[in-house]
């Protein structure tokens, strides 16, 4: 059993002479406490609830919940960047609170990228069979001049090589939103930074949901979509009519200005038919 954070602050309190009202401590560690005679109640009508010992508060928290320093174990919980070992240090638990180890993303790259981290200059150089994982994501800041290319899928990622034809002079770094789009740590760093998105995902309701639902609404004017020139005869000759009957519209088109995605949602409406990015990786399907 831990000792939940509401009862450990009001102990402190206690602790540090300050007296509460009993029906404002009502738990059975405070029943456990007063039968132990560390805490008693004071007056008739509205008791209050005292310390009587602080010393065999201390022993009784250490014995019954690994519990060293009330103070400590109140700001590990509230603690934002909080580590396993700093937990094992005031509570013997390395699983008190759920801790993300591995925040941050993916980022690739087929040229020179100059960045900052915490404040550092630092050049990101492509490796093939190498990815960079961006851990301290809140202190990486790309130059400015870099446009943020979002992927969706990793095949797309892994090949950014064979895909250099459809950004020509741009300096680009890629960033993966797999695996770690769950904790929208992406959204929050691009939101942070002056650098353009543009979003380059699937050609069909799914990937234009996830563009509008995950970054066009947080990101505004900053996010745009790629959509190669020649989308309309690649959906016709390569589209997927499963992907059209199977998925259904989460966004509302309404709110789309961008002319060249209602061109893409109209072209997906013509056919039937819906496109996966991975097309792309293939330079012979793209034409000017």
């Amino acid at each position: 059993m831990k000792l939940p954070l509401n009862i450990a602050k009001k102990l402190l309190l206690l602790e540090n002479g300050d007296k509460i009202p009993a029906s404002k401590l009502k738990h059975t560690i405070i029943q456990d406490l007063i039968g132990e005679g560390i805490l008693h109640k004071s007056g008739r009508i509205k008791s209050a609830i005292q310390i009587s010992d602080k010393e065999q508060l201390n022993l009784f928290l250490q014995n019954h919940y690994a519990v060293n320093d009330l103070n400590s174990y109140i700001d590990a919980h509230e603690k934002e960047d909080l580590t396993r070992a700093e937990l094992v240090a005031v509570a013997a638990d390395s699983k008190l609170r759920s801790i993300r180890t591995f925040k941050g993303f993916l980022v690739n790259c087929y040229a020179p990228i100059e960045a900052t981290l915490n404040n550092e200059s630092i050049t990101i150089t492509p490796k093939e069979g190498i990815f960079n994982f961006i851990y301290d994501f809140e202190k990486f800041v790309p130059a400015r001049d870099i446009t943020i290319v979002g992927i969706e899928n990793s095949e797309n990622f892994r090949y950014i090589n064979k895909q250099k034809y459809l950004f020509k002079k741009q300096k680009i770094l890629f960033v993966s939103r797999y695996p770690q789009n769950q904790n929208r740590d992406l959204i929050k760093w691009l939101q942070t930074i002056p650098n353009n998105y543009l979003h380059f995902g699937d050609f069909d309701f799914a990937g234009i949901g996830i563009y509008v639902n995950e970054f066009k609404k947080y990101l505004g004017d900053k996010a745009t979509f790629f959509i190669p020139d020649n989308i309309d005869s690649l959906i016709r000759n390569s589209g997927s009519k499963k992907r059209y009957d199977e998925q259904k519209i989460n966004f509302d088109i309404a709110k789309i200005k961008e002319e060249n995605v209602l061109n893409l949602i109209a072209s997906i409406h013509k056919y039937k038919k819906g496109l996966d990015q991975e097309i792309l990786i293939n330079e012979g399907n793209y034409v000017n």
